[in-house]
């Protein structure tokens, strides 16, 4: 900032605003003598405080645990398994692994409750992952392994035999819940909806054509118009 000084001498009420360096604050101290010195913090060095990066969203974060929980479970098998070595296969043990920690009742076959969506009464049938949470799971996990430097030819979680073994699981926990798992259909524009808008394009008026002059005259204008629908007609 610009030095500003009082016009007196010892009685001059000016102030003398000097500017803090290149790394402090500025300061704003009295002026002549007897005076009462303030300290006054304007503002800070160069450097600019950064912003902080946003959080990672809640689909990026439930995939950086999978994807670590994964690794985890590779590095515990028996043999340990290496994520290049990683095979579709491994991937529906994987699947299977973790079925003992689902919460979706899946009935057997002899079960009294099989195929009934809301069984009145509790049975001893096993808890198992649902058909859902392991699509998306597969899906976050495939995600994350070409993230992570994998090729995509390679992609063990889109292996055949993964995409057969959820579509096996899907059809099986349908049939023992009475559930049926209904894929969505995209919706597409309707022809009769298209037909009207290029319709009410090619009615568009001569003059927004025709009028590409902004800055002519009224008269100008009326002329222009007249002259184009002539043509026209």
């Amino acid at each position: 900032m610009d030095s500003a000084s009082g016009g007196g001498g010892a009685g001059g009420g000016g102030l003398d605003v000097s500017g803090g360096g290149e790394a402090g604050p500025s300061s704003v101290t009295g002026g002549g003598g007897g005076g009462v010195e303030r300290t006054v913090v304007v503002g800070g060095g160069g450097g600019g405080s950064t912003a902080a990066p946003p959080p990672p969203s809640r689909y990026e974060s439930q995939k950086r645990r999978d994807w670590n929980t994964f690794l985890q479970y590779l590095k515990n098998h028996k043999p340990p398994l290496t994520l290049a070595r990683c095979s579709g296969a491994h991937v529906i043990e994987f699947l299977k692994y973790l079925d003992q920690f689902g919460k979706t009742k899946v009935h057997v076959a002899g079960c009294p409750y099989f195929g009934h969506p809301n069984p009145p009464a509790p049975c001893q049938c096993p808890l198992k992952q649902a058909w859902g949470s392991l699509d998306a799971l597969i899906g976050r996990l495939r995600a994350a392994y070409e993230e992570n430097g994998g090729r995509p030819e390679s992609n063990p979680f889109g292996a055949r035999a993964v995409r057969i073994y959820l579509r096996e699981v899907r059809e099986s926990q349908a049939k023992a819940r009475g559930i049926p798992y209904e894929k969505k259909k995209r919706k597409r524009p309707s022809s009769a909806s298209t037909t009207t808008s290029s319709a009410a394009a090619s009615l568009a008026p001569p003059e927004t054509a025709a009028d590409v002059g902004g800055g002519a005259a009224d008269a100008g204008a009326k002329t222009t118009t007249v002259a184009v629908t002539t043509t026209t007609v």
